[in-house]
């Protein structure tokens, strides 16, 4: 029998280093589950200003910390699908990750997203923080940062337009491979939204095509939301589509090129076609 999701709001009044007999208490939980799902990433620990997810069930809690618990049995039940590293940069990592894997967690868990898979698995380990999102539904090249500097690096790459990132995108529908790049300058939320769309084949048989996009902002669904806006909605797109999916969201990141802000020396990274 399933267990309904559980969210807690423990504020302690006393100092005590037995976090799992106190959430067990008051969850109904047992040790183990909750062991397990302190690893998932849904035991969150606040102390003043300060919120983190509480991973280690030793760690001595203080008078006035507050507990959170975020505990959804069919979320923390997903097997996270298995990324594959591309470059180990030390600093930080490039990865291309799978369809249905996330780029960040939420307060339910974090368990399937690539920056607590690259935390695992990356020998030596290291933390791993986010430096930009790609949707859960699409795939291809993301980078993982591993300290809190390089990440603040990407970002201003990222924000002073320095750093190159193409997708490749299958589309319903017959583009015109004659035409020139073609800019899609329309918002997204109210925010501003470029696109920059060349066709590179079509499939006549299954009336598909080919086309490689490069984007200036990184807006929520942006090249979905601007090619299904053209009447180009993406093959696998249950959202913006307008026909029955049975695939996969075919739309990868398939090329990434920056100056390192480490080494200040040029990195391309590129998947095949």
């Amino acid at each position: 029998m399933s267990i309904e999701p559980i969210e807690k709001h423990l504020p302690l009044s006393t100092n005590t280093d037995s976090v799992l007999e106190l959430l067990a208490a008051e969850t109904g939980l047992s040790k183990q589950k909750l062991k397990q799902a302190m690893q998932k990433g849904c035991v969150w620990w606040e102390r003043g200003k300060q919120v983190q997810r509480l991973r280690r069930a030793t760690k001595p809690l203080l008078a006035g910390d507050t507990l959170h618990v975020y505990y959804d049995e069919k979320i923390l039940a997903t097997i996270p699908p298995t990324p594959k590293l591309i470059a180990d940069e030390g600093a930080y990592s490039i990865w291309h990750k799978p369809y249905g894997m996330y780029s960040q967690g939420t307060k339910w868990g974090d368990h399937c997203t690539i920056t607590r898979y690259a935390e695992q698995f990356l020998q030596p380990q290291r933390p791993a923080f986010t430096v930009h999102r790609l949707d859960r539904a699409a795939n291809g090249l993301i980078i993982v940062a591993h300290s809190k500097t390089v990440a603040a690096a990407f970002a201003q790459l990222f924000k002073q337009h320095k750093l190159q990132k193409h997708y490749r995108a299958v589309v319903y529908g017959q583009w015109d491979l004659s035409q020139p790049e073609l800019l899609i300058d329309s918002p997204v939320e109210n925010k501003p939204a470029r696109s920059f769309v060349t066709g590179s084949r079509y499939d006549a048989r299954n009336q598909q095509s080919v086309l490689k996009v490069r984007i200036e902002s990184g807006r929520k669904h942006q090249i979905r939301r601007h090619l299904s806006g053209l009447g180009f909605p993406l093959v696998g797109d249950r959202l913006y589509g307008d026909k029955p999916q049975t695939q996969d969201l075919q739309l990868t990141a398939y090329y990434l090129a920056f100056t390192c802000p480490v080494t200040q020396t040029e990195k391309v990274y590129h998947l095949p076609d």
